[in-house]
């Protein structure tokens, strides 16, 4: 148990020290903003189909559970508020992040644990370009840029979800559904939405990066890398949103 307690301390400790070297290569030039944009691409936009696809579902979920429960106390009126406000505080950042830490994170650790396996970033030490520099500091910044962008199209998609169950197949009237929710959501519950998935997209991207960038040996080691990156981020995030939403609360 000592041994395992002292891992984990070291652990912890090598991947704030990698953070924060990534922070400081962040802040210095050259800046490669080409790079960011291709990671955003390929870390965000390349997400966006598994994202709408889960929140159209989630939010229709939500409004067929909503409704029956809301039914018991004469309260289907309030389901739009029900939806939105599961969606943007706790559900759109949590089930956009894990999708992404699914389909991207995993994708992100498996490229740099075999560049790393086979020498490339060893090779770009040679050539005298900062590894961290030029691999993990775009997708970083590419992982804390796409995921609010990611939360807000889970939101509205999840909302039409619950709009299409709740409007259209149980009859909840549509003015109360959209009315009572603009009334309801105020800005404090954006805002509490908005950092979740700022600080969930720079967890996953930087625990992917690391988990790549420092994997072991071989074929086995990239794969060990690549689960302990996905189930950490995804730890991480829950985590992360039970201190958030105690500190808003």
């Amino acid at each position: 148990m000592g041994d395992q307690a002292l891992f984990v301390v070291r652990e912890m400790g090598r991947m704030v020290l990698f953070l924060v070297r990534v922070t400081v290569s962040a802040l210095r030039p050259p800046y490669r903003p080409g790079r960011v944009v291709s990671e955003v691409y390929t870390i965000g936009a390349r997400s966006l189909f598994v994202v709408i696809l889960t929140s159209a579902f989630t939010g229709m979920v939500l409004g067929l559970q909503g409704y029956y429960t809301l039914s018991q106390f004469g309260s289907e009126a309030v389901l739009g508020t029900m939806v939105a406000m599961s969606l943007i505080r706790e559900l759109g950042p949590v089930m956009a992040a894990l999708m992404v830490t699914a389909r991207a994170g995993s994708a992100v650790t498996a490229e740099l644990g075999i560049m790393k396996i086979s020498e490339q970033i060893d090779a770009l030490d040679v050539m005298t370009l900062n590894p961290l520099k030029f691999l993990v500091v775009p997708k970083v910044i590419a992982g804390i840029l796409s995921l609010p962008l990611l939360v807000g199209i889970f939101d509205v998609v999840g909302i039409f979800g619950g709009y299409i169950v709740g409007v259209e197949l149980l009859g909840v009237n549509a003015g109360s559904y959209f009315n009572r929710m603009a009334a309801d959501v105020v800005f404090r519950d954006i805002y509490i939405g908005f950092v979740k998935s700022l600080v969930f997209g720079m967890t996953l991207s930087w625990v992917c990066c690391y988990k790549g960038y420092t994997c072991g040996h071989g074929a086995k080691g990239v794969g060990r890398a690549t689960t302990e990156a996905v189930v950490l981020s995804a730890v991480l995030i829950l985590v992360w949103d039970y201190f958030i939403t105690s500190l808003f609360l």
